[in-house]
This record gives C-alpha cells, sequence and structure tokens, in this order.
C-alpha cells in the first residue's frame, strides 16, 4: 500500500521534458506510480494543486563537511528549505577521508578553525560508518580532495612530488573510491597544490577513468588565468578519457569579464569533440573567498604557522606589501565576512578597516591575519558579471550548485555572515532567472538541478522522476518562489518551497521541518 500521494501537481520529472499534471505514490521510499492515483484516508495525501512537483535538487558543490556543519547542524535546514535533497562533499581539494596525518586536517583550516574539530576516523569507510552513527538531514556524498591526499604525505611542505609519491596518493585515492567516494576534487588555486604538474593530474585522472568516477576542478586561476586553467581542464579531459566538472565558473573581475564567454565557447567545443565536460555555477555577483589568496603566493607556502611567521616578520613587510601593491588589485569591495578571532571586523569593508588603523590597505589586511590566525574568509562584492551568470544558466553545458555550506537561521548567533548561497541558491534561480526575467524555462532549470548534477556523479536512481527510483521530492509554488537571503541578513530561508520528501520521509510538511533527519550516506555502485 502506498505510504504517500502527491495529487494533482504539475509534474516536472527532471529530463527536461514538459510538466504533466499527474498524482505521484509513494512507497516504502520510493517512487511506486506516477498517473491517476486514487485516494485513500489511510494514505497521507498532499494537495498539489497549482504547484510544481520535481525531483529534489542535488547540490554538487556543497561544502557542509568542510565547514563542519554536517555535524554541528545536522539537520541542514538552509538547503532543504531551498528544495536540496542530496549535497556533494569533498569539493575543492579538500574532504573530511582519508585522514592520515594531521597534514590532511590542515586542509580544512582554510574553511573552518580546526581547533573545535575532532576527527575520530582515518579511512573513507570509516567516515561513512561516523555519519551513518550520527544520522544527517540530507542525502551526502563525498570526493576525494587532491590536497587532503597531498598533506596527508607531504605535511607543510609546499613542492612538487615524486612519481613514487603520486603512486602513493593515487593508491589512496583508489581506496577511497573503492569505499565509495564519486571521484577526486582539486583546488590548483590553493597554496598547497599550486605546485601540482599536469602529469601529476593525468595519473589521478587515469585512476578515474578505470573506476568510471568524475574529476571536479576548481581550476588555477578565474581572472587572467582563466582561459589557460579551461584549457589544461578540457585536455585532461580529452587526453584521459575522464568525465569533468569544473567546479563554481566564473570570470573575476571586471577586465576579464569578456573571457566567460570564451570560456564557455571552449566548453562547447570540447563537448562537441567528444570530451564529457560539465561546470557549474552559483547565481550571484559576489565571491566567497578565503583573505589570504590575496597575498603573494611564496607568503602562504608552508602552511598557516609559516605564513603568519612570515606575516610577523618585519624584515620581510616592505617586500610582501610591495608586491601587494603590484597586484593592482581593488580592495574597494571586499568584505570580511567570517573571522571567528576577531568577530568586530566581521561586516566592514577592508578599506574602512584600513582607513580606521591610519594604515595602508596592505597592512590592514596583514595584520588582520595575524589578528585571526590566519582563518578569515571575505565577500568580494560585484566582482562578477550579471550578464555572465545569464550566459552560463543559458548554456546546455551549466549545472545549478551553490559552492557552500549549509546552516540554520539560529547560527547568526555566531557574529558571522555567511553567503546568501547557502540559503537561496535553488530558489534565487527559480525566481529571479526562471519566473522574472525568463532567462530559460522551468524544465530546463530543474534539470540543471536535479538529472544533469546526477548523471555527472554517477547517482543512478534519484534525480528523475520516475517508478522504482528513490522517493526525493521538491513542491513549490512557482508563482512566489523567491531567495530571502541577502549579503547584510543571509540568515533568510527561501519562500515558496512547501514540501521536502527525502528516502520517502516528509522532512518539511507545509513549511515547517518536522525534525526528520532523512538523509542517507551515498556511495558510488
Amino acid at each position: 500500500m502506498l505510504d504517500i500521494i502527491i495529487k494533482n501537481g504539475t509534474v516536472i520529472d527532471g529530463t527536461g521534458k514538459k510538466g504533466i499534471v499527474a498524482d505521484v505514490g509513494i512507497e516504502k521510499g520510493k517512487i511506486a506510480e506516477i498517473g491517476k492515483i486514487g485516494v485513500s484516508n489511510l494514505v497521507k495525501t498532499i494537495d498539489a494543486t497549482g504547484k510544481t512537483v520535481c525531483p529534489g535538487f542535488i547540490d554538487i558543490l556543497d561544502h557542509s563537511d568542510n565547514f563542519w556543519t554536517i555535524f554541528t547542524i545536522p539537520r541542514l535546514d538552509s538547503k532543504v528549505f531551498d528544495g536540496v535533497t542530496t549535497i556533494i562533499g569533498g569539493n575543492c581539494g579538500t574532504s573530511l577521508a582519508p585522514v592520515s596525518n594531521q597534514g590532511s586536517i590542515e586542509a580544512m583550516r582554510k574553511w573552518v578553525d580546526i581547533d573545535n574539530v575532532n576527527i575520530n576516523w582515518q579511512g573513507t569507510k570509516d567516515f561513512f560508518l561516523e555519519l551513518n552513527k550520527k544520522k544527517i538531514g540530507l542525502n551526502f556524498g563525498t570526493l576525494i580532495g587532491h590536497e587532503t591526499l597531498r598533506r596527508g604525505l607531504l605535511g607543510d611542505e609546499v613542492r612538487k612530488i615524486t612519481e613514487e609519491e603520486v603512486e602513493i596518493i593515487g593508491r589512496m585515492l583508489s581506496d577511497g573510491l573503492q569505499a565509495g567516494a564519486f571521484g577526486l576534487s582539486t583546488g590548483l588555486v590553493f597554496s598547497h597544490a599550486k605546485m601540482t604538474t599536469l602529469n601529476e593530474l593525468k595519473f589521478l585522472a587515469d585512476i578515474l577513468k578505470s573506476s568510471n568516477s568524475y574529476y571536479a576542478s576548481h581550476i588555477r586561476g578565474e581572472a587572467e588565468e582563466l582561459l589557460p586553467s579551461i584549457n589544461e581542464t578540457i585536455h585532461i579531459g580529452r587526453e584521459m578519457k575522464v568525465s569533468i566538472e569544473i567546479s563554481h565558473l566564473k570570470a573575476v573581475g571586471k577586465k576579464y569579464w569578456p573571457d566567460m564567454q570564451r570560456a564557455i565557447d571552449m566548453i562547447d567545443v570540447a563537448n562537441e569533440d567528444g570530451v564529457n565536460i560539465n561546470f557549474d555555477i552559483y547565481p550571484y555577483d559576489t565571491t566567497g573567498s578565503v583573505l589570504y589568496i590575496l597575498l603573494p603566493d611564496w607568503v602562504s607556502n608552508g602552511g598557516r604557522k609559516i605564513m603568519i611567521a612570515r606575516l610577523k616578520d618585519l624584515s620581510l613587510r616592505e617586500k610582501i606589501i610591495n608586491e601587494m601593491k603590484s597586484m593592482n588589485y581593488d580592495y574597494n569591495n571586499i568584505v570580511i565576512s567570517i573571522c571567528p578571532r576577531l568577530k568586530e571586523a566581521v561586516g566592514r569593508k577592508i578599506t574602512d578597516i584600513a582607513v580606521s588603523q591610519e594604515v595602508s590597505i596592505e597592512e590592514a589586511i596583514i595584520e588582520l591575519l595575524i589578528s585571526a590566525n590566519g582563518h578569515v574568509i571575505v565577500f568580494d562584492e560585484g566582482i562578477l558579471s550579471e550578464e555572465n551568470i545569464k550566459i552560463s544558466l543559458r548554456s546546455p553545458y551549466s549545472i545549478i550548485a551553490s559552492g557552500d555550506a549549509a546552516y540554520n537561521i539560529e547560527y547568526v548567533r555566531m557574529g558571522e555572515l555567511v553567503h546568501p548561497r547557502c540559503f537561496g541558491t535553488f530558489s534565487r534561480v527559480l525566481g529571479k532567472y526562471v519566473r522574472e526575467e525568463k532567462i530559460l524555462s522551468l524544465e530546463e532549470a530543474i534539470k540543471k538541478m536535479t538529472s544533469l548534477p546526477a548523471q555527472k556523479i554517477g547517482i543512478k536512481d534519484r534525480g528523475i522522476l520516475q517508478s522504482g527510483n528513490c522517493a526525493d521530492v521538491v513542491i513549490f509554488d512557482q508563482k512566489t518562489i523567491i531567495d530571502k537571503a541577502t549579503y547584510s541578513n543571509p540568515y533568510q530561508y527561501s519562500k515558496g518551497i512547501e514540501h521536502v520528501i527525502i528516502n520517502g520521509k516528509i522532512v518539511i510538511d507545509n513549511f515547517e521541518h518536522t525534525g526528520e533527519l532523512a538523509g542517507k550516506v551515498l556511495k558510488k555502485r
């Protein structure tokens, strides 16, 4: 007998096909049937008349693991209120497994204060067991982080690795894939991965190919390095015959905005030539990143402790400042968003801090990093092009993803400004870019949130509403759905998501969270 019947909704199955008015029956966590279903008093019935019924959204680039909220906020409220039912972690080079030594854990420090983190596992299999014991609010799968592998081997050393060492991290990657990880991610812009060679990446990509796993890359650069970085990534896909996902593709800085169309053109041509390459985007014109990437590369080489020591060394101060000035970076719109050890800085522009301290902007950045022990996350407001967001959304190869972690509205007490994408990514696309601006159709948008990421990841039983698939379902009002989160007040849930069902259990019921922790650990099969 059915457990849930969703009546009279416009069912959009996630494949891009036009929606149809139909009922959806759910039984034992699966989609049992779609069509005309009779009503029974013994079954939970949801009236979806005038509403959209579609697969749960899959966030292919989530950071709830790196920011540790998968443990501290296990309901992961902001994502589920945005219609998300599945998240993929281990992105941008950092994963929570495997943990071979302190170096593996240090890879997380750019995102979270790891002094408050307790890890009681080593391998990916043990990590999954720990997640299952604690229970989670969303389905969770992971990639293996390249920087996590590298730092587990090298610690704080920043150098090219030997052929023997590449083989060691290759075996670590293989172990993670065998345990159920979906692929490998890189964060080539970060200090501990900048010396990664193309040969190292191709060696690891060959391991991915043999297990039919995918490669997600936070590429080497998103300003003047954008097009060469895209070219390198396409080369890996073409030569190694591996599926590619470019993480949060963007052209950073007005000077480089025209390169976004060129990058997408390159991706189009690559796909026409048989390269399996996609990219994900978030629908905001402001980035969120770590402050230390504004330093010359050599300053952060060797890890946080060495970076702080260099910043404190007055004999190096003039050299660091002069090199920062030569970068000609526009600091005017950089706002401190997270700074746990100096919370009074949160919400302030770095230029205002410099004025109040009567120092140069470069010196203000240095002193802030010293005071905060290197853990500062910032917004760079308006550094991305609104037109490029629209260009990206129209591409058949784009996937919609948040690029950030899940929180709840109570997190406001922590005195941090998280990026609004943590709360509103998917609702923003459906409200602003589908309903209001008609950049793409509702069916196309939902495909980019459901079946397309599922296909890229390798999840075979989610992302499409069809009989036999897992019952991850979202019901929303397309006339009202919209994001509410802002940069100054991000702690606001999206509007319009009426019901969310995960693995056949109702998690959002008439806009209210039921308290269900219905998520499962997903493994590649």
